[in-house]
C-alpha cells in the first residue's frame, strides 16, 4: 500500500495533471474499469481497420520498359546534376570493432560525445540531422533511456523533445524529478529512416557507445522506456507489457545497475489507457530510489 506523503504545490500540480492525462475524473468510481480490456479492444479495432482498408493499386510503369534502349544508353553515365555517391559502407564487423575502440578510449562523457560525433562507421548517421547524446545531470544517479531519436529529437539534437518530451516531463514531475536533474539519453544516437527499427548490425555498432555512456555516468537506477530499450538491455523477446514493472540487474563491464522497464511516452500518447500501468511503474521506480 502506498503511504500518503506531503507534496509541494508544484509536485501536487504535476501529479494532478498526470492523473488528468490518465483519464482520472473521480477518486473512486462506482464500478471498476478494466483498462487492460479497454486497450485490447482499441488494438482489435485498429487491426480491423487495417484489414478493411482497400489495397492501393500499383501504378503502371511509365516510359521505356526496363532494360530497353533508353535505360541501356543511360547505364554507363550518371545523370546530370545527380547527388554525389553515398559514403562507402564499412563492413559490419569492422564497424563494431571501431565503435568499441572509440567508446573504450573515452574517459569522460564529453570525450565520448566527441568520439560519437566523429564516428563514421554507422550508416544511420548519413541520413540523420543530429547526433543525439545524453543531456541533463548525472549527479542524481538516475538515468532515463529511450530507444532512438524521434523527428523532434533529430531536429533539436536533444533526447525526448516534442509531445513525447512534454509528457515525460510531467511523468517525472509526478514523482518529484525533473528533466535537468536526471540524465536523459537514447540507445541509438541517430534517427532511423522512417522511424524503422534498427537492424541487428546497427544495434551492435551503437551498443559500445551507449554501454560506455552508462559506465561513465555510473547511475544507481536506470529507467528503460519502450519495447526496444527493454529488449536491448534485458536480452529478452517479450513485449514491454511482460518486461515492465520489475527491477532487474544489468551488468555493464565492472558496473551493475538496477533497472526498471516501463512504457515509452509515445505508447501512452497512442493508447492513453496504458497510462495507469505507467503510473504504477513510476511509483515502483520512486520507491526504488531509496533502496
Amino acid at each position: 500500500m502506498t503511504s500518503a506523503e506531503p507534496l509541494s504545490p508544484a509536485a501536487l500540480s504535476a501529479l494532478l495533471h498526470f492523473y488528468a492525462d490518465c483519464g482520472v475524473d473521480w477518486l473512486l468510481e462506482e464500478t471498476p474499469v478494466d483498462r487492460i480490456a479497454e486497450f485490447a479492444e482499441q488494438r482489435a479495432a485498429r487491426a480491423a481497420q487495417r484489414r478493411d482498408r482497400p489495397a492501393t493499386p500499383q501504378a503502371a510503369p511509365v516510359g521505356p520498359a526496363a532494360g530497353g534502349p533508353a535505360e541501356r544508353a543511360s547505364a554507363g553515365a550518371a545523370p546530370r546534376g545527380a547527388a554525389p555517391a553515398a559514403p562507402v559502407a564499412v563492413p559490419d564487423a569492422d564497424a563494431v570493432a571501431a565503435a568499441r575502440l572509440a567508446a573504450e578510449s573515452a574517459g569522460t562523457l564529453e570525450a565520448l560525445r566527441q568520439a560519437l560525433e566523429g564516428f563514421g562507421g554507422c550508416n544511420l548517421k548519413n541520413g540523420a540531422r543530429s547526433t543525439v547524446f545524453a543531456t541533463g545531470s548525472a549527479a542524481s544517479g538516475i538515468m532515463v533511456l529511450g530507444p532512438m531519436p524521434s523527428a523532434d529529437d533529430d531536429r533539436d539534437g536533444l533526447p525526448f523533445c516534442g509531445r513525447q518530451g512534454q509528457l515525460l516531463d510531467r511523468m517525472l514531475s509526478a514523482i518529484g524529478l525533473a528533466r535537468d536533474t536526471v540524465l536523459l539519453s537514447t540507445v541509438v544516437p541517430w534517427r532511423t529512416p522512417g522511424n524503422r527499427a534498427p537492424s541487428p548490425a546497427e544495434m551492435e555498432i551503437c551498443r559500445p557507445f551507449i554501454e560506455r555512456q552508462i559506465q561513465l555516468a555510473a547511475p544507481r537506477r536506470l529507467l528503460l522506456l519502450g519495447n526496444f530499450t527493454a529488449r536491448f538491455f534485458l536480452g529478452e523477446d517479450g513485449t514491454i507489457f511482460s518486461l515492465r514493472g520489475t527491477w532487474r540487474d544489468i551488468a555493464l563491464g565492472p558496473l551493475t545497475v538496477r533497472a526498471l522497464a516501463s512504457l515509452h511516452p509515445q505508447d501512452l500518447l497512442t493508447a492513453p489507457a496504458n497510462k495507469a500501468l505507467a503510473w504504477q511503474d513510476l511509483l515502483t521506480f520512486r520507491h526504488g530510489l531509496t533502496g
